[in-house]
């Protein structure tokens, strides 16, 4: 279906993903985007906020319009967050890290933008799973991002398995995240866990000063040291 010319664009606009000088990572057409556009979708007001002030300082905050979506927000209220769009005005949907509609609750916005005929355009920002994946010197040909894996230790445990024998029999990477106030402990639990062959890939704060990307065996991962606590992750294991 041809986007209706009488509605407006919905932009998905990619943030930082931390404290850095947000032109070290976006492109120009991410502030020249968010220099015409006073409504958006976005995950947290004052994050949001922050970061269309550091991208453009001299944006009026008393003139933008900020919808609030995130686990507690009904399905109900979708509708009301695209009025403006229907209205014929643009939207901005922004994440809290990195590209919209990603590992994001903000996919839901997109999905009702196509079937109401709304065109939708992406715009180039950071994600930190394909640079991870880019980073981590495993098969980029073939991989799936899981997100979350279970919390309860069994079942988690189970799952690595699960993921160490699909990675050996379709040479598939395997990628997924964890609460960063957990990822030591999920690190704890790999390096048990899985094969001393297996290769693990851990890449933490990527794009910020203190990135930190390494893949080795599991079985150097246990002669290593490393805190990720609070810090956001990406964990990719691939068995050969």
């Amino acid at each position: 279906m041809k986007p209706n010319a009488l509605l407006g664009k919905l932009y998905l606009i990619p943030t930082t993903m931390g404290e850095c000088d947000p032109m070290d990572v976006l492109p120009q057409t991410v502030k020249r985007t968010i220099d015409f556009i006073d409504h958006y979708i976005v995950e947290n007001d004052k994050t949001a906020r922050k970061s269309i002030k550091e991208v453009n300082p001299e944006k009026k905050q008393s003139e933008l319009v900020l919808y609030t979506l995130n686990k507690r927000t009904e399905v109900k209220e979708h509708l009301d967050f695209i009025k403006p769009l229907l209205e014929g005005k643009n939207m901005g949907l922004m994440s809290e890290a990195g590209c919209p509609g990603v590992a994001d609750p903000g996919a839901v916005i997109v999905k009702l933008a196509h079937e109401k005929g709304i065109q939708v355009i992406p715009l180039v920002g950071p994600s930190s799973i394909l640079l991870a994946m880019m980073a981590s010197g495993m098969n980029g040909q073939s991989f799936t991002f899981h997100g979350y894996l279970p919390i309860e230790k069994d079942e988690k445990k189970a799952s690595f398995k699960s993921l160490e024998r699909i990675s050996f029999e379709k040479n598939q990477s395997q990628i997924f995240i964890e609460t960063p106030y957990r990822n030591n402990k999920l690190l704890e639990d790999l390096i048990q866990t899985l094969n001393p062959e297996t290769h693990l890939c851990i890449a933490t704060d990527i794009t910020l000063p203190t990135e930190y990307i390494k893949t080795k065996k599991i079985a150097a991962w246990k002669k290593e040291t490393i805190d990720l606590h609070k810090r956001p992750t990406i964990f990719i294991i691939h068995k050969m």
